[in-house]
């Protein structure tokens, strides 16, 4: 069975606070819940993980490197994580880059990413419809890989 890893970076622990019009009015477990159903259907296990700590991000990444997909979420940490982009440029696993809101409707500052250009793509501005189609992109992209592979 394939895996697919769900990360989730600093902040977005509070999306159904109320206090953003930017993002959700949806808690982060039903994102989390809504991509693991979608995996599942295709025979595909999910490994969800969010935390407001940089290092801990990290460290998870690591334990988990034989996973074949990664949905990224990095939260906070878009524009400033060069330990995190080097741990997924060591670990390489393939993964897709989402962004709840349109960050280039944010500060200037907001606009970079650190990951966007080592990313397969970026899903920016969709909310949790870019969690969905990231995860449908998931089991494609899966599929494909198996599809191309020479069997054994």
């Amino acid at each position: 069975m394939s895996t697919v890893l769900l990360l989730n970076g600093p902040n977005l622990n509070l999306l159904d606070s109320g206090k953003t019009e930017l993002y959700s009015k949806t808690a982060l477990k039903d994102f989390e819940k809504q991509v693991s159903l979608t995996l599942r259907e295709r025979k595909i296990e999910c490994l969800a993980f969010h935390s407001n700590s940089e290092q801990e991000l990290i460290n998870w990444l690591d334990k988990r490197r034989d996973a074949e997909f990664l949905l990224l979420n990095p939260g906070a940490l878009t524009n400033k994580s060069i330990k995190l982009r080097n741990t997924l440029l060591e670990i390489e696993i393939p993964f897709l880059e989402i962004k709840l809101s349109n960050t280039h409707k944010h500060e200037e500052f907001q606009h970079h990413s650190c990951f966007s250009d080592i990313a397969i793509g970026s899903l920016v501005g969709l909310g949790i419809k870019g969690y969905l189609l990231a995860a449908q992109f998931a089991v494609d992209y899966l599929e494909q890989m198996s599809k191309d592979s020479p069997n054994d």
